[in-house]
């Protein structure tokens, strides 16, 4: 038998079986019957082995395995188990070679198109003319035996941050990759390897390929049972069964048809940018071509005309060398222009930014793990966020208090309590808690110090720190083994006693629990110097008003702690609970939370601005989700927006048949900001809903971040998925794009900052390359034309594409992102890359290259005094008229370079250029290697030395490109409507045969839903006119026998008030500990059930209008005044 690292659980190891038979080799339990049994839980579970096995006993008998002893440990029955169930292990998925990475690289459009020019170059080239924690992982699936007190978290399957507690007769399923956090406990083992939960959705997310492909070979009867538990995971409202199947789609059989047709097929998708830059790559190489074939069409026809036309010449077979050199030399000018106008650079550009980026991410806490994630997370409209340890700190802290008569807003001054508070504070909160709970030490320089233990009580000791107090010396002086009696927390009473021994004899009981519980059992309260005073009922209710109503308000578990003296002659019956934890003194009530980042409100915000709608998906209730939403700035009050739990959401957006309707969800998702009590598969289906929508002007980019394994299929679905690096699991990192190394809600802006500045930097080449290629292509063609000859010879040529290619790649795509940034809304999908004012700056620094290029060509030997470098012979050495053309180019391209880098017409493009070195060095760099290639190039470089007038010259035409920049600002774009985009997405003609088959249905769908047009016209009015009954009833039934309304402020007006009214004191407010709370008062404590009425906006809100509560509680909820739900309803009439 097998014991993990704390011998927390035993293990009876069964490994599951590959092949499907009847008794599975002889074992009496197949494959099929072992997962689906797996997939279920709590009393569904237990039921499933009572029925089939009888109990865990008769499961273990069909296994053949002892459930005290484990295995025999017989080599050839392991290895039999391990031929017919597999091993306990995930293949990882295969890594791609590197030739298959060269081959994928090589697939790029510039690529090949430069690739034929390089092979055409190469054959030209070959003619030669004459001449932490402490705590157990479950290593596989099982089902318990025993237990003892057994708690496990299963946060990293399900999302839910409370621990469950196991038990052989309620909930017997342990699940491989849960962690084992409290007590002890024997399993037998029903499924390991891939066959575990955990191991089928590292299946589905492409580890473990080989052996799914080896399963689906042996047989279906598995599919077949997979089936049949989808069909009962159909039927069960919430999501408990359907957590663990996260990509089996409940929209119907034909939908997962479709889904394995499309994973089937090998199909690479390409990001925004690729696709857009592909397109805009494959527009310039074909303009280039022609180009290119029409310039040595125009050479050859032109050289011919004139040579055997014109001149009159024959063509003699000795001449014959001679005229084929001029041919060549009129393929290398065609060949150069292509080279010239193609683009090369852009792949390189975008591997530089993208590797540039990802460097500098990881100082900023992303860990990048697919290059094309950092420029997607640019367009990003939708963060799906957690709120555990993303939002939040995942520290439960006290907040507020009340001591000696007054409530604290923040930890209060130990000077401002009375020394006999803060003592007996001090001692009720270190004796009376597990001696487990601890805080230790910070692991790192500057990290928060460790919390181990039950959170809660982490918390109050916590408190106890931050007074300046500690806990550890009360310890030692009383220790655990000197503890007179412990009462543990239990669901049923709500609370934990402890009671000591005191020097005179008598004893003490410090006691700590819901406050709502034990307020009730307190007669006296500590007063501000110290002494007891009366607390009668109604100081309780004051209090109650006063102090824990707000504090329920703002989200707060309330704690009580209270303590109570024996004299030695009346010690009670310790038996009695009931008698003895009453007559209790009241020392304090504390507000206890998982307080929201303080970076998070700004962050949050941050997006807002920057056009990314925030969404908290959460694990939790929904009181603390829209408490925490509130304090973040996902909700703002006022607004209209959508807070439901799973349930709901789960109604909302599915039809009778229980399967999903993208029609339904489109009108849920856009004013949801708040889905609390969600599992993953919640999660899943509404990033899944959110990218297939068509309901907005472009499809969102949807970015998400989890930390469970069953987040996995969410974090894949998303555009962009970002995994916790601390709280994540092995598989939510595998499926994620980006891990977030501190899982900190801060570093995904971080993310965004540095994704737009990757699409910035790539504007900013192209602007800066485009105007390069026009003005070369156009200088190259009509010199060709006009004198036989480019200007611009070769070498020059491939420098210049140095200059444009290799080095602005670099110091373009190496800026720095800035705040601006997120001043602006995503570029979306649908974006042209270069915009029209990128158009107008390119067009405009092009013409104002070509004016001074032709100036020079054809009136500059006038201007300089120098021999013209036109119509040279073939061999003729290099001209100071076409160096001065040359080196103006350059110096025009240089300080472009400086125009380029700004994109959205900014006059000051020198703001920031000192921020980043590389360009600096880059331009300063260029520029010294042109002064050397000018003045000691020669014939290589067809250069010759210029004086210094002649430099300075070039120099101020170079800078003219600054001042020409500035009246280039100064037109308005939109005076210029002949302008076009360019670099769109790939257009609908480009769509694969699987994205038309989805547009064919959605179109059957559209015609559909038009013959249902007429039918909804009249339903609508039908509803209309039920509504307006309604708020007549509604009104009249409320205000009846009511004061008029008060209008105070209250956080009532955008909280779903009911949940947080005290009625009685009892129920309402959050508790000490929600991990025992049992099914039945869950269902017992559930909402009504909501209004038929669809439209109603407070509906909407995820608010049950009720009566229920105090007169001045309901009057606050329900004034109608902007903001509170009556309001809305009378306005969206």
């Amino acid at each position: 038998m097998g014991d993990v690292a704390n011998s927390s659980i035993e293990f009876h190891p069964k490994p599951q079986q590959q092949r499907e038979a009847p008794h599975a080799g002889g074992f009496g339990c197949t494959l099929a019957e072992l997962r689906s049994l797996m997939e279920l839980r709590g009393a569904e579970a237990l039921q499933k082995v009572q029925e089939t096995y009888g109990d865990v006993g008769g499961l273990c008998r069909r296994l053949k395995t002892s459930p005290t002893e484990g295995l025999a440990d017989n080599a050839n029955d392991l290895e039999k188990r391990r031929q017919i169930y597999g091993q306990n292990f995930i293949p990882p998925k295969q890594p791609k070679t590197f030739l298959q990475l060269v081959w994928e690289a090589l697939q790029d459009v510039t690529l090949i198109i430069l690739e034929v020019a390089a092979i055409v170059s190469l054959g030209l080239s070959f003619y030669a003319p004459p001449g932490e924690e402490s705590e157990d992982l479950l290593p596989a699936d099982g089902v318990l035996i025993q237990g003892n007190d057994l708690k496990i978290d299963e946060s990293s399957l399900t999302g839910e941050s409370d621990h469950v507690r196991k038990s052989a007769d309620k909930d017997p399923m342990l699940l491989s990759g849960t962690h084992v956090m409290e007590g002890s406990g024997r399993m037998v083992v029903t499924a390991v390897g891939v066959n575990s939960q955990t191991g089928i959705i590292f299946t589905l997310l492409g580890a473990g390929g080989e052996e799914e492909e080896k399963k689906e070979k042996k047989g279906k009867q598995q599919d077949g049972a997979m089936e049949s538990s989808q069909t009962k995971a159909k039927k069960q409202d919430g999501a408990v069964a359907m957590e663990m199947q996260p990509l089996k789609s409940a929209e119907g059989g034909e939908m997962e048809e479709r889904e394995k047709k499309k994973a089937n097929v090998p199909k690479k998708e390409k990001s925004v940018l690729q696709g857009k830059l592909t397109k805009l790559a494959v527009q310039i190489g074909k303009a280039g071509l022609v180009m290119s074939a029409i310039t040595v069409i125009i050479l050859v026809l032109y050289f011919v005309i004139e040579t055997f036309v014109v001149g009159g010449r024959a063509w003699l077979a000795e001449c014959t060398p001679v005229y084929v050199q001029y041919f060549v030399k009129f393929f290398i000018i065609g060949v150069t222009v292509l080279v010239v106008a193609v683009p090369e650079g852009l792949p390189l550009a975008v591997t530089i930014s993208l590797a540039y980026s990802v460097k500098k991410m990881m100082r900023d806490n992303n860990l990048v793990r697919h290059l094309d994630a950092c420029e997607t997370m640019g367009n990003a409209t939708a963060i799906c966020s957690d709120k555990t340890g993303t939002l939040t700190t995942n520290r439960m802290t006290v907040v507020q208090s009340y001591l000696g008569d007054t409530h604290y807003k923040e930890v209060p001054a130990p000077s401002a309590l009375t020394p006999k508070i803060l003592d007996l504070l001090v001692h009720a909160i270190s004796i009376n808690s597990a001696y487990t709970t601890k805080i230790l030490p910070p692991e790192k320089e500057g990290a928060l110090p460790r919390q181990v233990g039950n959170k809660t009580e982490c918390a109050l000791l916590g408190f106890v720190l931050d007074l300046k107090q500690d806990f550890q010396p009360v310890r030692e002086q009383i220790p655990e083994d000197k503890l007179y009696k412990v009462y543990t927390f239990n669901s049923v009473r709500k609370s934990m006693s402890t009671v000591i021994r005191m020097p005179d004899g008598g004893f003490r009981l410090f006691s700590k629990g819901a406050s709502e519980i034990l307020l009730k059992k307190c007669t006296n309260i500590l007063n501000s110097n110290g002494e007891l005073r009366s607390f009668r009922p109604r100081d309780r209710d004051d209090m109650v008003k006063k102090v824990i109503e707000p504090m329920a308000c703002d989200g707060l578990r309330t704690i009580c702690i209270a303590y109570r003296d024996f004299s030695a002659a009346q010690e009670p019956d310790w038996d009695n609970e009931n008698e003895v934890v009453g007559d209790l003194t009241c020392i304090a009530v504390v507000g206890i939370e998982d307080p929201v980042r303080p970076e998070v409100p700004e962050a949050i915000r941050k997006c807002q601005r920057a056009g990314i709608t925030v969404r908290m998906v959460t694990g939790d209730n929904i009181n603390t989700a829209r408490a925490i939403a509130a304090k973040c700035g996902i909700i703002q009050p006022g607004e209209d927006f959508l807070c439901l739990e799973g349930k709901e959401f789960n109604r909302r957006i599915r039809n009778e048949k229980g399967e999903i309707e993208q029609e339904r969800l489109d009108k849920v998702w856009p004013k949801l900001r708040v889905l609390a009590r969600s599992s993953p598969t919640d999660k899943h289906t509404l990033v899944k809903g959110i990218i297939d929508s068509n309901t907005g002007e472009q499809r969102q980019v949807v970015a998400v971040t989890g930390d469970g394994t069953n987040d996995g299929p969410a974090l894949k679905k998303a555009d962009v998925g970002f995994a916790m690096g601390i709280a994540g699991t092995d598989v939510a990192k595998e499926a994620s794009d980006i891990i977030l190394t501190d899982d900190n809600f801060t570093s995904i802006v971080k993310a965004v900052m540095w994704g737009r500045n990757v699409y910035d930097s790539i504007s900013k080449f192209l602007q800066f390359q485009l105007t390069v290629n026009v003005v070369a292509v156009i200088v190259a063609f009509t010199g060709a034309c006009i004198t036989q000859d480019s200007p611009l010879k070769a070498v020059q040529m491939l420098w210049v594409n140095l200059i444009m290619d290799t080095f602005a790649s670099l110091a373009l795509a190496t800026e720095p992102p800035t705040e601006s940034l997120l001043l602006r809304k995503p570029y979306g999908r649908d974006k042209p890359l270069i915009s029209r004012t990128m158009m107008k700056s390119i067009l405009g620094h092009a013409v104002y290259q070509l004016t001074i290029i032709f100036t020079l060509l054809f009136v500059g030997e006038l201007f300089f005094d120098i021999d013209s470098g036109r119509n040279a012979p073939l061999h003729s050495p290099p001209s100071e008229h076409y160096t001065i053309i040359f080196n103006t180019f350059v110096m025009m391209q240089l300080f472009n370079e400086i125009n380029a880098r700004k994109i959205h017409g900014e006059r000051n493009v020198f703001h920031g250029i000192f921020s980043n070195p590389i360009f600096c060095t880059i331009v300063l760099g260029t520029f010294a290697i042109q002064i050397v290639i000018v003045q000691f190039g020669g014939k290589p470089f067809s250069c010759s030395p210029l004086s210094t007038e002649q430099w300075l010259w070039c120099l101020f035409v170079g800078v003219g490109e600054l001042v020409w920049g500035q009246v280039i600002a100064t037109i308005p774009t939109s005076q210029l409507k002949c302008l076009k985009e360019a670099g769109h997405g790939p257009g609908k003609d480009e769509m694969t045969d699987e994205e038309l088959a989805e547009g064919e249905e959605e179109i059957d769908h559209a015609e559909r839903e038009l013959r249902r047009g007429q039918i909804l016209w009249f339903r609508g009015l039908n509803r209309i006119q039920t509504q307006i009954r309604v708020v007549k009833a509604f009104r009249s039934s409320l205000y009846e026998g009511l004061e008029k309304p008060e209008s105070k402020t209250s956080i009532h007006n955008f909280m779903a008030t009911p949940e947080f009214l005290i009625n009685d004191y009892t129920h309402n407010i959050p508790l000490i500990d929600d991990t025992d709370v049992d099914e039945n008062e869950e269902r017992l404590r559930a909402p009504p059930p909501p209004s038929p009425n669809q439209n109603n906006n407070a509906i909407d809100s995820g608010v049950y209008l009720t009566t229920r509560g105090t007169k001045s509680a309901t009057s606050s909820v329900f004034s109608s005044r902007p903001g509170s739900p009556l309001h809305s309803v009378e306005t969206s009439l």
